[in-house]
């Protein structure tokens, strides 16, 4: 972990590079640091995906009204500060990829951080630590 979840509204395809925004979340979560200046998340555990929605309803619908909600599930064990520094990174990144659509469209972006402090089943399978680990 982490990992985070984009799902947008499909008409935000013409005017936000979606790839790239994925690499920007990444980016964000992959630069975040430790008290000890160590990495606050893992470079191999970090991913991010995107989807479409195809069908959507937003606001009242009189206009075609883009919409992005960011979910990212964190392990416990990083400090309210640097939850909220995690955040605040993120969405700088995401206020800068979509700079261009909030000049010409009316878009709603939510950002969520989640934490699961007990999970009832988490297993791993994985070969990307090791290539991060030197």
């Amino acid at each position: 972990m982490p990992h985070a979840v984009i799902q947008y509204t499909l008409n935000l395809e013409p005017r936000v590079d979606i790839p790239a925004l994925c690499r920007d979340v990444a980016d964000a979560l992959i630069e975040q640091r430790d008290e000890n200046g160590g990495p606050l998340f893992p470079v191999g555990g970090t991913r991010v995906l995107a989807y479409p929605a195809q069908v959507y309803a937003v606001a009242d619908g009189k206009d075609d009204y883009g919409f992005c909600y960011i979910n990212i599930r964190i392990a416990a064990g990083r400090s309210d500060a640097k939850k909220k520094q995690t955040g605040d990174a993120v969405l700088a990144r995401v206020q800068a990829r979509f700079a261009s659509a909030f000049e010409t469209k009316h878009v709603g972006v939510t950002i969520q951080i989640d934490e699961s402090p007990g999970q009832v089943y988490d297993a791993k399978h994985s070969n990307l630590h090791s290539l991060f680990s030197k």
